[in-house]
């Protein structure tokens, strides 16, 4: 696959016939289609993020979003007609469902809507079916669907009503019905008769009510699916024409038919205050609503005149497709056929006369682009378009920076490397250009015909341009044409110049690419395949080799007149080819719009990455001189921007230099226009700081004068406000003492009255507690009736328990008698068994012994021979282990010296790139000095000039020149302190390469212990299947207990399979004495790798502090430096001024000039003021 990345990095262009193809996310995001992606642009950060369309989609036709703003809908159709649901949320647009309609024919999804909760799509498709599907979409689950129209009258718009999750809108051509979803199916409400009415647009106002548009310029009002009335756009005539106001009428159903030239009303957008709807092409109405039915015009909104637009298209004749309102309800966007978007803000209040719309980001092509270019010297790029119109963007600032229409189609574009002059091709001309600063002008017409091809060279001293099956070369100084490249026999699709300017290669309809020599004006190779007609061709990164497309699906790489290698296209034709400067990639455009990254050279086998793009054949792709950006333009009429970067998300380094100007063309006349306006308008603002100060003047002496009497006014208030408020103040002394006598009344009859509650109450008591006195002997009386009855009771218990033990334990002992008997019997039995047992343990016995005695003497003779047997074994033992011991050795060396020199290597290897960054730093100060150079020669002989002049400032430039001598010295020596400072952390650096050496030698000792363990541990797991196999072989000999010869067989068999010899116990006493001395070296080298970790650790902390001190001392040198600067700054703006002052001192000397020389000196003096 290929190393290098292409990310889509921003899109100029809306794609046009998407329903709902502008949508608000949240104030300041908006979602758009654009080629086959969905845009979230940024209008205040001016930034974009692209959510590609899915892999096999070629279109999309409708779009929608869920009433959170999370989730957003768009209708794609390919091989199967899918919706696709965006979570908005994710960065990256994350696909959450992918919802198909299972076995229905389905061709389209023409519209769809979201509940008002979020969890229903309604979806209606194309025809012939016209089918509504309501989806439960989070479950990917079809609840109920219906027809809702033939095929001759197609369905534009269905909606959800905003109150109720289970209402449906439908309307189109003659269509307009209500459904509910009742019972599993969508069943329709109250419908009126509207056959010959045709609806282009409708929108919920409340629960009830919905307003519709038609292709007549009417706005009709339905209440729960009857047609009620009609709103008039009708404006009366009122002395505000702010104020209008619409009049209502009831309508019939067969007075339907309007004018010819009755405007369409295309788009319906309700919000709180009212509604907006499109009126017209170029036109948006705002309604405000007055009462429960009634609603009043307030504003007229409209496209405005674009200056640069031809008379044939003005810009304020575009239909709106599509209107939305931001959720704040502040800002209103609207889309048009054009493909242009733009916004108006609502929250203004001043309603002016002639309201317009603003660009929503800028203006975009609406027709097919047909040429591409770039410069060097500038990050510009040149765009033509059918659309009759020529546009220069910035890559950098993604900005459009000039664009014009003409009236004709232009045909190809190119850039001149300056990024000052343009060739435009046209059907019957070929112009050169100026790219001025705010115009595009000719300057030379060419006789080039229906030019379709044309490019500057390098250099930008040549260019050519395709004529048919002609190339004609010219000249751009003299504007001669010097060659005609003739050979093709079809018309020339494709031409490229070679770096070097020498050579020029060119692909046509007639199957050939040939290669010319600019010079001689011969071919130099050729190709010719005529089944094949070529689109797109391009040099190689070092111009030996030609890569070509075309209609054979195939990628070819041609040399010396030869097809070097050809790729594969999986059954899409090529349609353009662009080649990295690096040579790295090569990039190609397809028919369907995709764009595919290979690698370079060119894979035997189908290998590339494939990135979703366009919905249009790819027409033309270029790639930046810098190798940033990929640029690519498609009969879509949209320019993606593509970041090019490798894996590691890293942009790919170019070996050239570019420098980007920022120089324009301005001609003559406009600076001389514009510097008359500037004065006029200097004039003109003093006049007016004057006539304001007078006003201000004028207004501070009104002021005043209204301040003395508002003055007098509120003294007058004061005072008499002053004896108003003494008398209320007696007022209230007087009702304050009738107050205080009453309440002492008052206080004397509250206590009368509560002496008498007090003795009423007493006698209550009284009586209550001689109550309470016979209620508690009552009280005693049943408590002891009650004790009576219970001793009763518990004595009856009593003696029923007795009776009920004894039966149960004359019972327990019958029980008792017969388990004694059952006793008996079991240990009578118990006996005879054992005695049957002990008989036959007894015959075993003598059995075993006889069989032990034999087979004692029969080991004893084994064990003398396996006695000699063993010391042989232990001295050819020995002699392998020295042996491995020395090839382990020998091994650990040999793995110490690898690690060594790839250390040693890796080493080698960062100083060679340090040795090419610093010859690159060298060869960078090299030019900087010789620039110094030159600006220091030029500086004396200024410097001479100005001592000759004036000798005073030579004094004055000497005593700064002192002053500023030991700041000089100052600066030295805190350059030594950081030089002194940078050798103390080169030593640091050296400290910890030799503690990170000796922790690699450490880990290696480890390494080998690791394995030696390893071993050890596998010995152990062997012993314990050794003894696994044992207790099975051993359990397997008991079951040949009566049978002896077996038995005697079996026990000979596992003795000399698993009876250990001496020799074998001594190794294994030598390897536990070995595995201790492992584990105590293995703690020893833990321990020091712990100590070496805090000694490591330690040595940082202290490089750290010692790395915070530099750059603190560093900041403070810069500041100081700084502060310098500004200090010689200011010494130098001194020296200016007092030149300036001899300048003009010089001049006043002088004898005045003649009214001739007045005009000449006119700017000079405008300057100095």
């Amino acid at each position: 696959m290929a190393t290098v990345i292409a990310q889509p990095h921003f899109i100029f262009g809306v794609r046009t016939g998407v329903r709902n193809n502008i949508i608000f996310v949240d104030e300041r995001t908006v979602v758009f289609p654009s080629g086959n992606n969905c845009v979230c642009y940024n209008t205040v950060q001016r930034s974009q993020r692209l959510i590609p369309g899915s892999e096999k989609s070629t279109d999309i036709h409708a779009m929608a979003i869920s009433a959170n703003r999370r989730y957003l809908a768009v209708s794609e159709s390919g091989e199967k007609a899918t919706i696709t649901v965006l979570d908005l949320q994710h960065e990256q647009g994350r696909r959450r469902k992918v919802l198909t309609p299972g076995d229905m024919p389905v061709q389209e999804f023409v519209c769809m809507a979201f509940s008002p909760d979020s969890k229903y799509l309604i979806v209606q498709t194309g025809g012939p079916d016209w089918t509504l599907i309501f989806w439960l979409w989070e479950k990917q689950k079809i609840l109920a669907t219906v027809k809702t129209t033939n095929s001759t009258n197609p369905v534009s718009q269905v909606s959800f009503n905003p109150y109720n999750n289970m209402q449906i809108c439908v309307s189109g051509t003659g269509v307009f019905k209500l459904f509910r979803y009742l019972e599993g199916a969508l069943k329709p409400s109250n419908f009126s008769k509207v056959d010959s009415i045709n609806f282009l647009c409708h929108a919920w106002m409340t629960a009830e009510c919905v307003m519709a548009g038609t292709d007549t310029g009417r706005l009709l009002v339905f209440e729960s699916g009857d047609l009620r009335r009609e709103i008039s756009m009708a404006v009366k005539a009122v002395q505000d024409q702010s104020d209008r106001q619409t009049e209502m009428k009831k309508i019939k159903d067969t007075d339907v038919d309007g004018g010819p030239d009755v405007p369409r009303i295309t788009a319906i957008v309700s919000y709180s205050k009212g509604f907006a709807c499109s009126f017209g092409p170029g036109t948006v109405c705002l309604f405000e609503k007055t009462g429960e039915d009634g609603y009043r015009k307030i504003r007229e909104i409209k496209i405005p005149a674009d200056p640069y637009c031809s008379e044939l298209t003005p810009a304020e004749s575009q239909v709106i497709d599509t209107m939305c309102v931001s959720p704040a309800e502040e800002t209103l966007a609207i889309s048009t056929d054009r493909g242009q978007l733009y916004s108006f803000n609502l929250s203004t209040v001043e309603v002016n006369k002639g309201e317009h719309f603003e660009f929503l980001s800028q203006s975009f092509h609406s027709k097919s682009i047909t040429g591409l270019s770039i410069c060097a010297r500038k990050p510009l790029v040149a765009t033509s378009s059918l659309d009759h119109s020529v546009r220069i963007w910035n890559y950098e600032t993604r900005e459009l920076e000039l664009y014009k229409e003409f009236q004709e189609e232009a045909h190809s574009v190119a850039l001149h490397p300056t990024g000052l002059f343009m060739l435009v091709g046209f059907s019957d001309k070929l112009r050169l250009m100026n790219l001025l600063i705010d115009d595009i002008r000719t300057f030379k017409e060419f006789t080039v015909r229906g030019c379709r091809e044309c490019a500057f060279s390098h250099g930008g001293h040549m260019f050519a341009a395709v004529n048919g099956n002609v190339i004609h070369i010219y000249l751009l100084l003299s504007f001669e044409n010097i060659i005609n490249l003739k050979g093709h026999n079809g018309k020339i699709h494709s031409i490229e110049w070679s770096r070097d300017d020498s050579r020029l290669v060119s692909c046509g309809v007639d199957g050939a690419v040939y290669e010319w020599n600019i010079q001689t004006g011969k071919r130099e190779s050729e190709s010719v395949l005529k089944s094949c007609s070529y689109t797109g061709v391009a040099f190689s990164a070092d111009c030996k080799t030609i890569l070509a497309v075309g209609t054979d699906h195939t990628l070819k790489e041609i040399q010396d007149c030869q097809v070097l290698r050809e790729v594969p296209g999986d059954g899409v034709a090529h349609t353009a080819v662009a080649v990295s400067h690096s040579g790295r990639v090569v990039f190609t455009g397809t028919s369907r719009g995709t764009i595919r990254a290979i690698k370079y050279p060119l894979p035997i086998q189908k290998e590339w990455l494939m990135y979703q793009a366009h919905c249009g054949p790819v027409t033309k792709m270029v790639i930046t001189f810098d190798e940033q950006f990929l640029l690519s333009v498609a009969e879509d009429g949209c320019l993606l921007m593509w970041k090019i970067i490798d894996k590691e998300g890293r942009g790919l380094r170019s070996n050239r230099q570019i420098i980007h100007t920022e120089e324009i063309l301005v001609t003559k006349s406009d600076l001389e226009e514009k510097n008359q306006n500037m004065l006029e308008l200097k004039m003109r603002l003093e006049e007016l700081q004057m006539e304001n100060e007078f006003q201000l003047r004028l207004k501070d002496i009104n002021y005043n004068e209204k301040i003395k009497e508002l003055s007098d006014k509120f003294t007058q208030q004061i005072e008499s406000l002053e004896t108003t408020q003494q008398s209320m103040k007696m007022e209230m002394e007087k009702q304050g003492q009738e107050h205080q006598e009453s309440s002492a009344e008052v206080t004397l009859s509250h206590s009368k009255q509560l002496s008498d509650l007090e003795v009423s109450y007493c006698q209550k008591l009284i009586v209550e507690h001689e109550r309470y006195q016979d209620l508690q002997q009552k009280h005693e009386r049943m408590q002891e009736d009650y004790e009576k009855q219970l001793t009763a009771a518990e004595e009856s218990r009593i003696k029923a328990l007795e009776e009920v033990t004894q039966l149960y334990e004359a019972r327990l002992q019958e029980k008792s008698q017969h388990l004694a008997q059952c006793q008996e019997e079991s240990q009578q039995r118990d006996r005879e068994l054992r005695e049957m047992i002990r008989q036959t343990e007894e015959d075993h016995e003598k059995m075993i012994s006889n069989i032990q005695l034999k087979y004692e003497r029969k080991l004893y003779i084994e064990q003398e021979t396996n006695a000699n047997l063993k010391g042989e074994t232990v001295s050819v033992t020995q002699k392998v282990y020295t042996l491995q011991r020395h090839v382990n050795d020998k091994c650990t060396d040999i793995h110490k010296m690898k690690q060594e020199r790839q250390r040693l290597m890796g080493l080698v290897r960062s100083l060679e790139s340090d040795i090419e960054e610093l010859k690159r730093q060298i060869a960078g100060h090299e030019k900087t000095n010789q620039d110094k150079d030159k600006t220091i020669s030029n500086l004396k002989k200024k410097n001479q000039e100005l001592e000759k002049l004036n000798f005073v400032l030579d004094f004055q430039l000497n005593d700064l020149k002192k002053e500023t001598e030991p700041q000089q010295d100052d600066i030295n020596e805190k350059i030594e302190r950081i030089r002194q400072l940078e050798e103390d952390l080169v030593k640091m650096d050296e400290r910890n390469t030799q503690l990170k050496f000796t922790i690699s030698d450490l880990r290696l000792k480890l390494k080998t212990r690791d394995k030696e363990m390893q071993k050890e541990t596998q010995k152990v797991k062997d012993l314990e299947t050794h003894l696994q196999r044992l207790k099975s072989d051993l359990h397997n000999c008991v079951g040949f207990i009566q049978e002896p010869k077996k038995l005697k067989e079996s026990v000979r068999a596992i003795y000399a399979h698993y009876v250990p010899q001496p020799d074998q116990m001594e190794m294994t006493t030598v390897n536990e004495d070995v595995c201790r001395a492992f584990i105590r070296q293995q703690d020893h080298l833990q321990r020091t790798v712990n100590s070496l970790k805090t000694r490591l650790v330690r040595s940082a902390e202290d490089h750290e502090q010692v790395y915070v001190k530099i750059m603190k001392e560093n900041m403070t040198l810069i500041t100081e430096i700084n502060e310098l600067r500004k200090e010689l700054s200011l010494v130098r703006a001194q020296v200016k001024d007092y030149k300036a002052k001899l300048a003009a001192a010089k001049r006043s000397k002088k004898p005045r000039p003649k009214p001739e020389d007045g005009p000449k000196e006119e700017p000079k003096s405008e300057d100095t003021g």
